[in-house]
């Protein structure tokens, strides 16, 4: 779908459908009222009868005004309240594409200026909106054998006044460039996992090397790693016929004496808990566990087609974690590429013992910082559910970049600590560290362990498994998360 932003009176504008906001208590906002005037009062009329109260989520179709060169005009509730808060907000802006997605229309135009959202200028309001209305218009059904049919509706544009027009535009491009970032997330993530495994992820880093040609790739396969003494990653892998990978991409848009930031990302494509098997309900959605990786393509994605003034690394440890002869056991003593070693206890906690490895390659980089990002721990779902992002690390100045980052994204994280007393579960009698805690404090204990692989640099750890997808039903599928806060906090670096 196709953003544009004019500074145009609506009423001049042609256009399939134009879309007004009408208050609570029958208010017609700035540009309904123009509209009114011109088409001799037909929207007063219309809302004398009662037929619009204006509360949030009502709309109400008008065909054919007079004096108009809209086709249609949609009037749209927006409450009472002075200012909006995000989430009514976008509520708002999912009923009305839902209502264009249902009529014939190639286009509309939306002339909501006057809407206050909370704590939001021109940019964020505009932000919130284009990336409501790019990410609802997300379809998977490439293994469908009927296809969606083609939807109408082509174009959208955004009206503004003129002051603002131009941070409503920057909005409106940074929008779309993070909504095509989710949408690359949410397809690798809803893909099968016969599919979508190790290979096949190392294939869409080169495709994405191809596309872009600033973007540096390199796949690392099991001999390398093996090769490596990244133990801990290869012992995960072990018991798959899919190979691991280790995917290493770079991207170098800022000054070349400039330290990288670092995405380290999660990729296990498959996970069914190895020789500690997952109970069989639900195992099918094991195929997010790859929602870290995936993320970090999106996120990726987003900065190449903004050609942020940066410069990143991004790591994906891949593996599927599978039972078989040839998988690592309960009691197994790995050594990681640190020369730290693990005692796996739960071959389930397979997480951890990817990412120690991929931190301590991003080492070499000499990064500013390290956020890693993974669908952890069932926790972290149980403590936040789903609605928000787990966030722990080694340094306040990071962690209060990334929560803000999540604010402005409307992408939110929340802090758990990361104490010294926590650190003492993962004891081991034979080896340096466990690789689970106990029952208690589980995303924590699962962050104390990658905190003594990342102590040489600022790191940060998200534990997104309540938010990388939406769990069962028909409206199950990857959520594109947390695209929109890595790429908050990586244009906020770049203060793009």
């Amino acid at each position: 779908m196709e953003l544009v932003v004019k500074s145009v009176s609506p009423e001049t504008l042609k256009t399939a459908t134009l879309v007004v906001a009408i208050g609570e208590g029958r208010k017609l906002g700035a540009a309904a009222k123009q509209v009114d005037e011109l088409s001799g009062g037909a929207i007063s009329a219309v809302l004398k009868r009662g037929d619009l109260a204006g509360k949030v989520g009502q709309s109400l179709l008008l065909q054919s005004l007079p004096n108009l060169k809209a086709d249609r005009v949609l009037l749209v509730g927006v409450g009472k309240d002075a200012e909006l808060g995000d989430r009514p907000f976008r509520k708002i802006i999912s009923g009305i594409l839902s209502t264009l997605k249902g009529l014939g229309g190639g286009d509309a135009a939306l002339a909501l200026d006057e809407i206050v959202v909370k704590g939001r200028d021109s940019y964020g309001k505009t932000r919130l909106l284009a990336e409501t209305l790019l990410d609802g218009g997300y379809t998977f059904d490439q293994f469908k054998s009927q296809k969606a049919e083609p939807r109408a509706l082509k174009k959208i544009t955004l009206l503004t006044i003129k002051a603002a027009q131009a941070e409503v535009q920057r909005a409106a491009t940074h929008a779309q460039a993070i909504a095509a970032g989710m949408a690359f997330t949410r397809d690798l993530g809803n893909m099968p996992p016969n599919i979508c495994h190790p290979t096949y992820l190392g294939e869409q880093a080169k495709a994405l090397g191809k596309e872009f040609k600033g973007l540096k790739v390199e796949v690392l396969d099991e001999k390398k790693i093996k090769d490596l003494g990244m133990g801990s990653f290869y012992a995960v892998g072990q018991g798959s016929d899919q190979p691991p990978r280790l995917i290493v991409m770079q991207y170098n848009g800022g000054k070349k004496a400039d330290k990288p930031f670092a995405l380290v990302g999660k990729g296990i494509t498959f996970d069914t808990g190895g020789i500690s098997l997952k109970p069989g309900a639900g195992m099918d959605e094991m195929k997010y566990d790859m929602g870290g990786a995936a993320s970090v393509f999106g996120t990726l994605r987003a900065v190449l087609e903004l050609k942020l003034p940066i410069n990143l690394v991004c790591i994906l440890a891949c593996a599927e974690n599978m039972p078989s002869g040839g998988a690592a056991r309960p009691g197994d003593i790995v050594t990681t590429m640190s020369g730290q070693t693990v005692e796996i206890l739960n071959t389930d906690a397979e997480g951890r013992l990817v990412l120690c490895d991929a931190l301590t390659y991003a080492e070499r980089f000499k990064p500013q910082a390290v956020i890693d990002i993974a669908t952890l721990t069932g926790a972290c779902i149980v403590a936040l559910g789903s609605h928000t992002s787990g966030l722990l690390g080694n340094n306040d100045e990071l962690i209060e970049q990334l929560l803000s980052a999540g604010k402005a994204a409307d992408d939110r994280a929340w802090q758990l600590p990361l104490f010294d007393e926590y650190q003492e579960q993962l004891d081991s009698p034979f080896a340096d560290i466990a690789n689970i805690g106990g029952p208690k404090a589980g995303t924590i204990t699962a962050a104390c362990f990658l905190s003594r692989f990342a102590k040489n640099f600022n790191w940060a750890h998200l534990d997104i498994a309540g938010t990388a997808w939406t769990s069962g039903g028909k409206d199950k599928g990857a959520t594109g998360r947390p695209v929109p806060l890595l790429t908050q906090y990586l244009l906020d670096r770049a203060k793009a």
